[in-house]
């Protein structure tokens, strides 16, 4: 066992701590962003002028009518940045654009003494635009051959062979939306200036150093002139890892140009329309079967929708293209990955990175092919389940496949599956206008950047001389529990009471060049900082022990706020032995540092271990279908969740639950829809508030929901045994849509195939089950396809040269020696 992963006795990791914040949460005490606005002097407000054009050149720009405004104190335009006017990391992101590149984008800003001066000055601005043509949908970008950034492929074993040995081949498309992040907390950045000119902002953003970078280099400044501060988010789901930058830049440009404090903080309805979301994306596949149903080979496109810009999308769709495997062997595979550029808002991280994306095609191909197989969709999983010794597509072995398993026949156990599958199919047999379906489906999510430089995380721990601890690390808190779990691993590191350790908010002058709070590492290394600062003092306190006890220091234990020895005898409290350290010129204070070691990665390629490990999970869902409406509510879940040991239990299941219904909203109910007539709206987004985008809510809790974690998990290498929390559990969700498919297929005859829409909405549900009504001319007893009838295409084996189809589609052949 590592000394990284190695656990004391009764230590505080893995107690039941509540949130750190939670009574500050419930009862409205907690300080956010824009909360500080009230305790600054002399605020300005920041407005948008947004664009009404989904792709226009931006022809004439008069602000002087703002000016007659009353309240109005600066227009800020692209002539007011002393340094780069551009707020992308890859410099495709103009912070005040000449060329508008999606509806609502901002072509200036307006400061005024109150928000409703703004409002109005930006409505004063006169902009001249000249329109030009758009593109909104991503089959209008494959159509127009309209692609940005890298085009990754991930190619393993013969493929063509694959196929031409196989007793199976199916092939089809499939289009799935994206999702808002609706994070409680819109974008909000304050910005303040010293006299000094050292810029400050208060900024709700997951990657604080990002923003100073942004910031410092919109300002023309070195980045030691600009400190950026996150207290807490209202959430963030990786919507403010690279969107927040702009918005702290015209905060800061603003502060710089006039001297005083400039607070910018989107509404809903600026938010959800000026920034990105995750990212949609189109499939085009074939998969190829053996009789006994095991996958012999995979071929896909798959294509992203960026938007405007490049953002995230390159990573987002190399881990896509990681994690189209699942949980699942395929021994000869190729997949081709592109970005299509389109005018809307540049998409993206999103709560799972690219990974949600390219497990929902794997399981969208078993879902559709198990019953044209005639195999039970649970026995087609778990017969093709990874085994020991076996690597990945990307050439990672993948360690513990054993846990699939074992998280697989638990949830098929303490969920009673088989028992439920017999009643449900007793139900369906007597119930002719309502049906069920139970299904269940695997995770395995690999944990750490894509990019390997950012797999780094500092910590700075203070002692103080009455035994106080004060703990600042590079990770922010977005209401995950982060915080929670830095407070516990330090005070099981320092044998210290949890009540002894006070942790301060995260800034780039405390804990330099940090990475984001995102890719589910933030407990992985900004734990592995805070125990690497701690351990740099208790090594110092040592030897002062040592001294005072008359033992060596390897002797020297630290237990509950006492000191000790191994063999008992003489000890002496916490605080007294820090006052002597201090007498004695001790240095009480340490800077952390962590790095996750063996990862190696060449994108290039494709190829290699950029995953510290694999998380795992299982879920079984059972949801029950209205045959008039499609309306469905979902009845039972089951998971069992692997988290290594688990740094704070209660946590760690909020983040189980929190995930799978932020998944479950994803693939049923948020439903992004953009303009793309050929109105003067083309380009708008239409579900820009909660009166038209449909979140889950407490109606959409299953009413059974049974959440556990997997037991003797220990995951060595990692801080303390853990394992990541936050992403993987979104993926669980993909049961709740393999059981609307079987519900639907239920409305037909045994063996019924059908396609489902994402999100499957009650609507997308009522269409699948009316194709599961006329399904009976398709198929035969056996779940055999008549290639002649409806929504069936003869199968094309080369998947990029396939025409594009307007809806999901499945076709099928036998090859020679099928059936």
């Amino acid at each position: 066992m590592s000394a990284l992963s190695e656990r004391p006795a009764n230590s505080v990791v893995g107690q039941d701590i509540p949130h750190e914040a939670a009574a500050l949460h419930v009862t409205g005490l907690a300080l956010y962003t824009d909360d500080l606005v009230q305790r600054t002097h002399a605020v300005l407000h920041a407005h948008p002028v947004q664009a009404p054009h989904a792709h226009a050149l931006v022809t004439g720009l008069r602000t002087a009518p703002a000016y007659d405004v009353p309240g109005v104190v600066r227009v800020l335009t692209a002539e007011d940045v002393p340094g780069v006017n551009d707020a992308g990391v890859k410099h495709d992101e103009p912070l005040f654009p000449s060329e508008v590149m999606f509806h609502g984008h901002a072509v200036c800003w307006v400061l005024g003494e109150t928000l409703e001066a703004a409002r109005l000055g930006s409505l004063a601005v006169e902009v001249d635009y000249e329109p030009l043509p758009s593109i909104v949908s991503v089959r209008e970008a494959i159509e127009a051959d309209s692609f940005q950034g890298a085009r990754p492929k991930v190619e393993r074993g013969d493929v063509d062979a694959g196929f031409d040995d196989a007793a199976h081949v199916f092939s089809g498309e499939f289009e799935f939306a994206g999702q808002e992040h609706f994070y409680l907390e819109t974008h909000a950045s304050l910005a303040l200036v010293d006299e000094n000119g050292q810029v400050f902002i208060q900024s709700s953003t997951q990657h604080p150093t990002e923003t100073q970078d942004i910031v410092a280099h919109v300002l023309g400044v070195p980045s030691n002139e600009v400190t950026v501060q996150c207290l807490r988010m209202g959430g963030g789901f990786g919507g403010k890892e690279m969107q927040p930058h702009g918005y702290a830049a015209i905060a800061a440009l603003g502060a710089r140009l006039t001297g005083r404090p400039v607070r910018l903080r989107l509404t809903r309805t600026q938010d959800m329309t000026m920034s990105g979301k995750r990212h949609g994306f189109h499939a085009q596949w074939r998969v190829a079967f053996d009789d006994s149903g095991l996958i012999q080979a995979l071929d896909a496109t798959l294509t992203s929708d960026g938007g405007w810009s490049l953002d995230l999308s390159e990573p987002v769709l190399a881990r896509a293209l990681c994690h189209i495997d699942n949980a699942y062997w395929i021994p000869n595979i190729r997949v081709n990955g592109r970005i299509a550029k389109s005018h809307k808002t540049s998409q993206t991280a999103f709560r799972g990175f690219g990974g949600p994306q390219g497990m929902l095609v794997i399981e969208d191909i078993l879902g559709r092919c198990a019953p044209l197989l005639g195999i039970d969709p649970i026995d087609l999983r778990s017969r093709n389940f990874y085994a020991d010794g076996q690597s990945t597509p990307y050439g990672q072995p993948v360690r513990h496949p054993e846990r699939v398993a074992v998280c697989w026949d638990q949830v098929l156990a303490t969920g009673d599956v088989r028992a439920r599958q017999a009643e449900i199919e007793e139900f369906n047999a007597t119930h002719e206008h309502a049906k069920r379906g139970l299904a269940v489906t695997p995770v395995k999510f690999g944990i750490s950047f894509n990019f390997t430089a950012f797999n780094q995380a500092g910590a700075l721990v203070h002692v103080y001389k009455d035994g106080s601890v004060l703990i600042t690390h590079g990770g922010t808190e977005m209401g995950q529990g982060l915080h929670t779990k830095m407070l516990q691993v330090a005070a099981t590191t320092l044998g210290v009471p949890l009540s002894t350790v006070r942790l301060a908010p995260t800034r780039t002058d405390k804990v330099p060049n940090t990475s984001a709070t995102a890719a589910s590492s933030g407990a992985d290394l900004n734990g592995g900082a805070v125990k690497n600062a701690c351990e740099q003092v208790l090594e110092r306190l040592r030897e002062v022990a040592g001294r005072r006890l008359g033992v060596h220091p390897a002797d020297v234990r630290f237990v509950d706020g006492q000191v000790t020895t191994v063999g008992g005898g003489e000890s002496v409290a916490w605080a007294d032995l820090v006052n002597q350290a201090y007498f004695q010129r001790v240095q009480l204070w340490a800077a952390g540092f962590y790095r996750t070691e063996g990862l190696h990665w060449d994108s290039s390629i494709m190829h290699g271990s950029p995953f510290k490990y694999f998380s795992y999970g299982v879920a079984a869902t059972e949801v029950e279908v209205d045959g008039f409406t499609g309306a469905y509510r979902t009845r039972r879940v089951d998971i069992v969740h692997d988290v290594g040991d688990s740094l704070s239990p209660l946590v760690d299941i909020g983040q189980v639950e929190g995930a799978f219904v932020q998944g479950a909203g994803w693939l049923t109910l948020e439903d992004l829809r953009w303009d793309e007539s050929d109105r003067p709206s083309r380009g708008r987004l239409a579900t820009q508030a909660a009166s038209t985008y449909k979140l889950p809510s407490f109606s959409e809790m299953p009413e059974v929901f049974n959440v556990a974690l997997l037991e003797r998990a220990h995951e060595d290498g990692a801080v303390y045994g853990s394992k990541a929390v936050g992403e993987p559990p979104l993926m669980l969700a993909f049961s709740v849509r393999e059981a609307l498919r079987q519900a639907a297929a239920a409305f037909g005859p045994t063996g019924t195939s059908v396609d489902l829409a994402s999100p499957a909405t009650p609507e997308a549900v009522w269409w699948a089950l009316e194709q599961a009504r006329r399904s009976g001319a398709g198929q035969d007893e056996h779940g055999h396809v008549d290639e002649g009838a409806p929504g069936v295409v003869p199968d094309q084996p080369d998947a990029d040269d396939r025409p594009l189809r307007p809806h999901s589609e499945l076709a099928a052949q036998s090859a020679p020696g099928g059936a």
